[in-house]
């Protein structure tokens, strides 16, 4: 009769085992797909942020602002820009190729992408209030934070150099203006006249921002990203080399119709660019005077030493979060040594692509990608 009067503790005991085992999976999330970080969710929005890409050694942007529509773009214009990323990406990954290191690598990235017209940068570089050119630049070494830039530059064709020519021949880190053409000239950078920045986009661009300013639109309202009605644009660079160091660089030619004089977050180590071995190497673009006042890149790389954060909700609380609470928006590119590479942005569109361990080159030019 005891032994009956038991036997039903025996399914009872059958039901708690059941239900201690699904305990785990009830009280943790499930596994990330191999090759991803963990998911972070940016204070506020409750978005969660991934990788772009893992495997990745080079990076390049080609400016954040208002984007290309697949229904709006000609298959050659789509063309062109996917071949100038494409161009940038194939002329750093040859350096790294060849043994070269990760400054020489973003340098040759970035100097590609000033060359190309259709890109605020260089040879692209937008009109200021005054119908003229100034161009900003910078670069920064992650292994020892070495850094240079310049700031206002009229007459160097590849400002990118003349960064990385502060950084290594000089005590200094930022040359503006009529100085910083001067030693670029002294270095041996070959000068241009304002008139080899002269594009008809570009001219075409000011003139509408002229007319939009006339009717209480700012200057950054106004235009300056890609060609057309973009309403930001900088080109950038982020690299990791064999030996693992990080680096970045960041060009650009400012905002249409900015006031003669008016230095933004790209030659600014901290806001536009920054490197350090590892944490990350970043390039940013999108409202200046927001990207400065946040110190967007350094940010990123402290979230990541002293927050414990992966690069991705790094760069994505910074750009999502951070920035957008200070009124402006815009992107950035950021690698971590793993060659973890993120590449948020909050305004309508970026351009930008990598190229991975195994030679795979990427480019993203419409939002949907």
């Amino acid at each position: 009769m005891r032994v009956r009067s038991r036997l039903w503790i025996v399914p009872v005991l059958a039901a708690l085992v059941a239900v201690v085992a699904a305990l785990p999976a009830l009280s943790q999330p499930s596994a990330e797909p191999a090759g991803t970080t963990s998911l972070a969710v940016g204070p506020g929005r409750g978005t969660p942020s991934r990788p772009e890409a893992t495997g990745v050694v080079l990076a390049v942007h080609g400016g954040a602002g208002t984007a290309l529509r697949r229904e709006d773009t000609d298959a050659r214009t789509e063309k062109a820009y996917r071949d100038g990323l494409a161009g940038a990406l194939r002329a750093g990954q040859r350096v790294l190729r060849d043994g070269g290191g990760s400054v020489a690598a973003v340098e040759a990235a970035v100097r590609g992408l000033e060359d190309d017209p259709l890109f605020n940068a260089g040879r692209g570089a937008v009109f200021t209030e005054d119908a003229g050119h100034e161009l900003d630049a910078s670069v920064m070494r992650g292994s020892d934070l070495a850094a240079g830039a310049v700031a206002g530059v009229r007459h160097v064709l590849n400002p990118v150099s003349a960064a990385r020519l502060v950084m290594e021949r000089t005590p200094h880190v930022l040359l503006a203006g009529q100085g910083a053409d001067d030693f670029a000239a002294r270095n041996g950078l070959p000068p241009v006249t304002q008139d080899y920045f002269w594009t008809q986009a570009r001219w075409d661009s000011l003139m509408k921002a002229k007319e939009r300013s006339r009717g209480g639109r700012t200057p950054a309202d106004a235009g300056g990203g890609a060609v057309g009605e973009a309403a930001m644009g900088t080109v950038g660079a982020v690299a990791v080399d064999r030996g693992r160091d990080l680096a970045a660089a960041t060009s650009t030619g400012g905002t249409t119709n900015k006031m003669a004089g008016r230095v933004g977050d790209s030659p600014v180590v901290g806001a536009g660019t920054y490197a350090k071995n590892g944490t990350v190497a970043a390039s940013a673009t999108g409202h200046g005077e927001v990207f400065l006042r946040g110190a967007a890149t350094a940010t990123i790389s402290h979230l990541m030493e002293f927050g414990g954060r992966d690069v991705a909700s790094a760069a994505h609380e910074v750009v999502h979060e951070r920035l957008t609470a200070l009124g402006g928006t815009g992107g950035v590119i950021a690698l971590d040594p793993r060659g973890v590479l993120a590449a948020p942005y909050s305004s309508e569109g970026m351009f930008y692509g990598y190229v991975t361990t195994d030679g795979k080159v990427v480019t993203k030019v419409f939002p949907d990608e």
